[in-house]
């Protein structure tokens, strides 16, 4: 029965200073479909004898094969309490803030209901992997077995793609390569032979930059960041270019944080938030995206320069950042990041110091775009698990 934590009124500890909280999911509440023990322990501190949250709380998760409100039934049920759709950030949430590509022709790329996902953040034209394998059946020959069937004469004619949308790891990576690829370089109508002589590549928006992620097996599994690294390569080695984004989004993106601070505001009444603390179990994903909002929140109070905007935005200069066209206000005066080691994150491992000039193997699970600081992957905290984490708040917050 859930019966605890629905969006209640939140009850600060302190009245002079409020803090919020962000949890990441894999790796730090779950191990795949099992929940981590000290998950449920943590929350039993997290909530008052009336079963009211102390803190505003929101589950940021690169996890984006579903919609925010699945996911929140899920997490309700192997958690055993009630968690909100408002609640639940997801890889792809922050897409329906970018609405000059809502009414642009769409290919989606990922798994589980794509389409659906898309049509609910605002894409109004969506086509997916599946749809256009049926109409261009012979552009998929890898696999003997799928070869090739004729399309069926009852078809719609397909729409010219403007834009590519990368929501998460696909299930059959060699038909997502090639069709991907055939759409890249024919500008957008597959059907064609591929243009040698395309001046501008379309615009791709990707979600979740994971390279490995935490589940039940005892080493991490591959995520979308594997997936977008061949693609990235399979592009370079046919045009001698790079793959470039108009938007990469999940964590660590600046936006993602954005829009989860939105979220933490709304469930205290709009009121400001001083301090926000990030729970995670990734160094290039949880940790450095939370030291990059904090730089970001740190800057809000001083003029930026336009170098500084690029840094703080963790843009680099090979990237160009979609911004949303509703400004989305950073007020929180601090982003304080939790390095747990229940997941991704390998307590064994040295953690990468600012002062080495080694480049070590765990720097590199990084996206390509991302610029590569190593302040920024350094933990504000290291604790065991997710309860360590919240005694840690709780002591940091019943201090002031």
């Amino acid at each position: 029965m859930w019966c605890r934590g629905f969006l209640q009124p939140v009850r600060a500890l302190s009245t002079s200073r409020q803090a919020g909280v962000l949890f990441d999911v894999d790796g730090v509440l779950l191990r795949g479909g099992t929940v981590i023990p000290a998950a449920r322990r943590a929350f039993q501190k997290l909530l008052d004898r009336n079963n009211n949250f102390l803190f505003p709380v929101v589950f940021v998760t690169n996890a984006g094969s579903c919609q925010r409100h699945h996911k929140a039934q899920q997490l309700s049920h192997l958690l055993d309490f009630q968690i909100a759709p408002e609640q639940v950030v997801l890889s792809h949430s922050p897409l329906r803030m970018l609405k000059s590509f809502h009414d642009k022709c769409v290919l989606v790329s990922g798994q589980g209901p794509v389409t659906d996902i898309a049509n609910t953040l605002g894409f109004q034209k969506v086509v997916s992997i599946k749809q256009l394998r049926e109409h261009h059946p012979l552009l998929d020959m890898v696999d003997h077995n799928r070869r090739p069937k004729l399309p069926s004469s009852h078809l719609k004619i397909l729409p010219k793609i403007e834009a590519i949308i990368l929501f998460g790891e696909p299930i059959r990576w060699e038909t997502n390569l090639q069709l991907l690829i055939d759409v890249l370089l024919t500008n957008g109508s597959p059907g064609c032979m591929y243009d040698p002589q395309l001046s501008a590549q379309l615009p791709v928006l990707a979600c979740n930059m994971d390279l490995m992620w935490m589940a039940e097996a005892p080493s991490p599994r591959f995520g979308h960041g594997m997936f977008m690294l061949c693609l990235e390569s399979v592009y370079r080695k046919l045009t001698g270019r790079e793959l470039q984004y108009q938007a990469l989004l999940g964590k660590p993106s600046l936006l993602t944080y954005q829009y989860a601070e939105h979220l933490l505001r709304l469930q205290n009444h709009n009121h400001k938030l001083t301090t926000i603390y990030a729970v995670g179990d990734n160094l290039m994903t949880d940790i450095y995206g939370a030291n990059l909002y904090n730089r970001y929140l740190a800057q809000q109070h001083t003029a930026m320069t336009t170098t500084a905007k690029l840094v703080a935005r963790g843009t680099g200069s090979q990237v160009t950042m979609a911004m949303p066209e509703e400004e989305l206000v950073s007020e929180a005066a601090q982003c304080r990041s939790i390095l747990v080691c229940t997941g991704v994150y390998n307590p064994r491992s040295p953690l990468p110091s600012h002062q080495s000039s080694e480049v070590t193997e765990m720097v590199v699970h990084g996206h390509r775009d991302l610029v590569l600081e190593r302040d920024l992957m350094e933990p504000s905290h290291v604790v065991e698990d997710v309860e360590a984490a919240v005694d840690l708040l709780l002591q940091q917050e019943s201090d002031l």
